[in-house]
């Protein structure tokens, strides 16, 4: 028995400066070993162009807080008395509302009531203008919003999808905010509204299945590449557009894994599964892929081709999306990116990245365009407005010094009137008069002065020295 002992530690002993090398081969070997397919958990790589789009899309989301305040109040005007107390209900912080609107003169204007002598906020011409085009926008595209909202009920399990959930979703999805009279009540052809017993909620259902309409964008899309590039069909059959951010490592398996990823079969979102057997591997496989598509089809129906998390999340059960909604857009980063800006990481928003270029949208819509304005309105610079000010302020003093001048010129004009009834009540002074200028003076009218000031120097021209009488000027006319 000691014996053994002895030989085993004698044995211990030896393998002890052995161990260090035995991992390191370990682990080369399991790192020679990886597994061919997409690995669950992917760190997210950003991607400036769309965190930058989303930090105007921060600014953009105060200032439209502060307009429906605006507009929701008497006459649309706040007082400044009122703005902080006010301010407090949207987020902002005491003394802070002020320095937000100074921030943004394009949109928000100052300025004094002339019987009060209060200082008001209003929006600016240009805020009222865009606003205006945004409800056009909006009314216009109604009969694409119908469409849109066919197929999104098309796309849950049962045909019908929560009111809440979409009435939450509607802007994304380019809804008026009467979209339940508007869409779902004028159109009884298309949907039906019902309450749930069970839940007390009101559902949104589709009454007729258009087959027509179960065409996915990425299908569109397929069909779109293998026309203009001539790409195999077998290897776009059940492909997606991957474009990955910069600074994404691929490796050598990753891309085999997504190589084989593409090549997977799935079916489509707008297809019933209920009667599918679930339960095996190439089943589950295949339904990864169909949440894939689903969330594609998804961000393909919103106006800006984005949507927040949040409100995806209120469809995963509606249309058979998994729990971990962010770790699985993360293994396909190249064709999601998920943004955290916007809210100080609290907000997820979702982009469909083959749908934009650079920060843009590829293919820009009427309600698209009609809400970048705003944002264009938001990135112009204060001094840009102090300039436009001074210059209003420059042509009204120009107008008013202008004016003034004219209303010294006729007066004037009526003093050599009297003085001219004077000289001929008296035949000496006429006389002299005669000798001195050499011609008879005529009585002009008050047009005729006006006239000549315009005439020889122009609107914006110097008047006429306030020396210089009728006569004067009728001599010069002379000469």
């Amino acid at each position: 028995m000691i014996l053994l002992i002895n030989l085993f530690m004698h044995k211990t002993s030896t393998l002890k400066p052995l161990l260090p090398s035995l991992l390191s081969n370990l682990s080369l070997t399991r790192q020679m070993s990886q597994s061919t397919s997409i690995p669950k958990k992917l760190q997210r790589v950003r991607d400036h162009g769309y965190d930058n789009y989303m930090e105007i899309e921060k600014k953009t989301r105060k200032v439209l807080k502060f307009q429906e305040l605006i507009l929701s109040l008497p006459n649309q005007t706040l007082p400044i008395s009122r703005l902080d107390l006010l301010a407090r209900r949207l987020g902002f912080k005491l003394h802070q509302s002020g320095g937000f609107v100074l921030k943004f003169p394009h949109v928000f204007e100052i300025y004094e009531h002339p019987v009060q002598r209060i200082l008001y906020i209003r929006l600016s011409r240009k805020a009222l203008l865009q606003i205006e085009q945004e409800k056009q926008a909006l009314h216009a595209q109604i009969p694409d919003a119908v469409t849109r909202l066919r197929k999104l009920v098309m796309m849950s399990n049962t045909g019908r999808l929560r009111l809440e959930h979409v009435r939450i979703a509607r802007k994304a999805f380019g809804l008026p905010d009467d979209f339940e009279h508007s869409v779902i009540l004028n159109h009884p052809q298309y949907f039906r509204l019902f309450d749930a017993r069970e839940t007390r909620n009101k559902y949104i259902e589709i009454v007729e299945r258009d087959e027509s309409l179960a065409v996915c964008a990425i299908e569109r899309a397929r069909e779109r590449e293998y026309r203009e590039k001539g790409i195999d069909a077998e290897d776009i059959r059940f492909s997606f557009i991957v474009n990955f951010p910069p600074g994404f490592k691929i490796g050598k398996y990753y891309r085999i894994a997504v190589w084989k990823w593409q090549r997977v079969p799935y079916w489509s979102p707008y297809e019933d599964v209920s009667g599918y057997d679930l339960r095996s591997l190439e089943a589950q496989k295949r339904m990864e892929k169909r949440a894939v598509a689903t969330i594609h089809e998804l961000l393909s129906l919103t106006v800006e081709k984005k949507i927040t998390l949040e409100r995806i999340a209120h469809f995963r059960l509606a249309m058979n999306l998994p729990k971990k909604l962010k770790d699985f857009l993360l293994q396909h980063q190249g064709i999601f990116y998920i943004s955290t800006r916007g809210n100080h990481g609290k907000l997820h928003t979702v982009f469909l990245r083959e749908a934009y270029k650079r920060g843009e949208l590829i293919e820009p819509n009427d309600l698209y365009l009609a809400r970048r304005k705003l944002a264009d309105l938001v990135l112009l610079s204060p001094r840009k407005a102090n300039l436009d000010r001074e210059l209003v302020n420059y042509r009204r003093d120009r107008e008013d010094e202008i004016e003034h001048n004219r209303s010294k010129f006729v007066e004037n004009d009526f003093r050599n009137f009297a003085v001219e009834d004077n000289v001929g009540k008296d035949g000496e002074g006429e006389d002299d008069l005669d000798m001195h200028m050499g011609s008879p003076i005529p009585i002009p009218s008050s047009n005729s002065s006006l006239d000549l000031v315009v005439g020889r120097n122009g609107i914006g021209g110097t008047p006429l020295p306030m020396g210089l009488g009728s006569g004067d000027s009728c001599g010069c006319t002379d000469g």
